[in-house]
């Protein structure tokens, strides 16, 4: 079979990043199978397509084996962002992922991926960040040929980075992360699934580790006002102390799903910019649109 019809891989393929993987592969005519706890097909698909969704759970090993048959590629999306339960971050994004990479290696799978996060390092404050960096290394360990893929603060229609500041701006006031003087690359989702069908489907590619950002850097603060201004509202950006939105954090850690963690704040306190020396869109021949120009078809007034 050639690479075009076996297919490619895609675990957390009903989630944000991994829905747009899918969406890549499959209007460039690559077979795809849609992998998740719960997986459905996207509505795009038609019957006959070479699409196929099928279910399996990083952290039951015996579940992976059946889903990586005949596989050319997998690609790991899967990401937890809160945890229930002291150390899931551990079992996901480390355990997990490492679990899948040896299933791959047994499989014979060509081309694993691994989608982790700019900053991601072993020594962050924050377990989040930490288990993304060791989950890294573990999949290394595994695979050493494998490809590590970083992206910035992502976006989308109605979805990510601009959705929920569409939402604060609406309010009188709007408090800064700080001064909000943090740096970052705002990068479109799609933009994002477009590199991983590259990465995917071209062996070709020398670079094992790539990080992936918007054309532009820009300040938290402007990208609030960006968005203000295109709704047409004018909020008071008040800067607030770090201190206080940990402290805050704190007292939401037992929601079942908390709006704002402590691992947001650890994330959000260093700028979020493409390093030197790694893979970017340009090894992928491939241009990333801006977010101001995004604005009109993610944010429909």
């Amino acid at each position: 079979m050639s690479d075009r019809t076996r297919p490619v891989v895609v675990l957390g393929g009903t989630g944000f990043v991994g829905a747009a993987a899918v969406r890549e592969l499959y209007f460039s005519g690559h077979a795809v199978r849609v992998v998740a706890r719960r997986p459905r097909l996207p509505d795009m698909v038609e019957p006959g397509d070479p699409v196929e969704a099928m279910a399996a759970d990083l952290q039951d090993p015996d579940s992976l084996a059946p889903v990586l048959e005949g596989a050319s590629a997998v690609i790991n999306a899967v990401s937890l962002y809160q945890e229930r339960r002291r150390g899931d971050f551990e079992k996901v994004h480390v355990e997990g992922a490492a679990a899948l990479a040896r299933a791959a290696r047994a499989a014979g799978v060509d081309r694993y991926l691994l989608i982790s996060g700019i900053g991601a390092r072993p020594d962050s404050p924050s377990p989040y960040v930490r288990a993304r960096a060791l989950g890294e290394q573990a999949v290394m360990e595994e695979v050493p040929r494998a490809v590590i893929v970083r992206p910035s603060v992502l976006y989308g229609p109605q979805a990510g980075l601009t959705a929920t500041l569409a939402r604060l701006v609406r309010l009188p006031v709007v408090p800064l992360f700080g001064t909000g003087e943090v740096r970052l690359q705002p990068l479109h989702v799609g933009d994002l699934g477009s590199a991983l069908g590259r990465l995917a489907t071209r062996p070709d590619l020398p670079r094992a580790l790539y990080e992936l950002g918007g054309p532009d850097a820009v300040r938290y603060r402007d990208l609030v006002t960006l968005i203000a201004r295109y709704l047409d509202r004018d909020p008071t950006l008040l800067t607030t102390p770090m201190w206080l939105w940990h402290a805050l954090a704190t007292t939401m850690k037992a929601l079942p799903s908390a709006p704002l963690t402590r691992d947001m704040l650890w994330l959000i306190q260093q700028d979020n910019l493409v390093s030197r020396g790694v893979g970017t869109f340009d090894d992928l021949g491939l241009h990333p649109r801006s977010l101001r120009d995004s604005l009109v078809h993610c944010l429909p007034r």
